[in-house]
């Protein structure tokens, strides 16, 4: 492709601030060894300045969460007319936000766990669901604020005040019914479904410190799982990338009841701005397709300018 002028948009302000300069890092190096022109850029309030005065082709989105990931830059470059990489406006209002995802994919027959949301003050005086049953905000990514409830876990019955959850940050939160099981993820990248990975936490489950700390989870790519769950689940993200309008890369979480087969596998959520760290999925799955890490980002530039700014 030919030599652009790149903005790496990085890092921001949210709880996943430093997995985004991590991915913001690994992707300038990637474009400078591709020959590309890269300005980086930690986003601070002064960002559509700093963009006006530099005046890029494009614009690599690598923010995680709120606001680069929630609709909130996109809004901003579509009025500056800049292209940039991954989902446009109306899609990133709605996939980060759990319950508008699930009212989008259910109806078109994406298996989701059934949930409801909660008023956190609630939660002291009785519990919305059956235990075991997860609690988790409703617009953060990377499994930050997740809570498991069990029966005889440490929170309380009800949850105590006092417990640390992210009840004490978030005025509402989304009650599911816990999936027993594995943890599975398959990412899309150019209308495609790459691969499925299986995520097995050392202790645990898949938090934040899991995700992003080497050593605490081993990946399992591609997934020693049978043929039909393999299938089932990359054509389960093909399709929410399709129906929610995703550009780019895209990466779908499941959860997968081994023991009840496929009416066992649930599709989680989905991620528009998925990590680019070393230990991120979307380069791994890009790798066992015989995608290098350089070439994984190229792609994704490619497919944003040829779509071109909008309107």
């Amino acid at each position: 492709m030919d030599k652009l002028h790149i903005a790496v948009l990085m890092g921001g302000w949210s709880a996943e601030r430093e997995v985004s300069l991590s991915s913001g890092a690994g992707i300038a190096d990637a474009l400078e060894s591709r020959g590309h022109r890269v300005s980086r850029i930690d986003m601070g309030r002064d960002v559509a300045q700093r963009l006006a005065e530099l005046r890029p082709d494009i614009v690599f989105n690598a923010l995680h969460g709120t606001p680069g990931e929630d609709g909130t830059v996109q809004g901003m470059l579509d009025l500056m007319g800049i292209r940039y990489t991954h989902s446009g406006l109306a899609t990133s209002v709605i996939a980060i936000d759990k319950e508008l995802t699930k009212m989008v994919l259910v109806p078109a027959g994406i298996r989701m766990p059934e949930g409801k949301m909660v008023e956190s003050e609630s939660l002291y005086s009785a519990d919305p669901l059956p235990r075991p049953f997860v609690l988790k905000p409703v617009n953060e990514g990377s499994s930050v604020g997740v809570a498991i409830v069990r029966e005889g876990g440490n929170y309380g019955a009800p949850i105590s005040r006092d417990s640390a959850g992210p009840w004490q940050e978030f005025d509402r939160l989304l009650a599911e019914p816990f999936i027993r099981g594995r943890e599975l993820t398959s990412a899309v990248l150019g209308g495609e479904a790459l691969a499925v990975t299986e995520l097995r936490p050392r202790s645990g489950f898949y938090d934040y410190d899991a995700k992003y700390t080497e050593g605490m989870t081993e990946h399992v790519c591609p997934a020693e799982i049978p043929d039909e769950i393999r299938d089932a689940a990359m054509a389960m993200a093909l399709e929410a990338h399709r129906l929610l309008g995703c550009r780019g890369a895209s990466r779908s979480d499941f959860r997968w009841d081994d023991e009840k087969g496929l009416d066992g596998l649930y599709l989680l959520e989905v991620n528009t701005q998925p990590g680019m760290t070393p230990l991120s999925l979307v380069p791994e799955q890009a790798r066992a397709r015989g995608i290098d890490y350089a070439e994984l980002v190229e792609r994704i530039v490619a497919e944003a300018m040829a779509e071109g700014p909008k309107a």
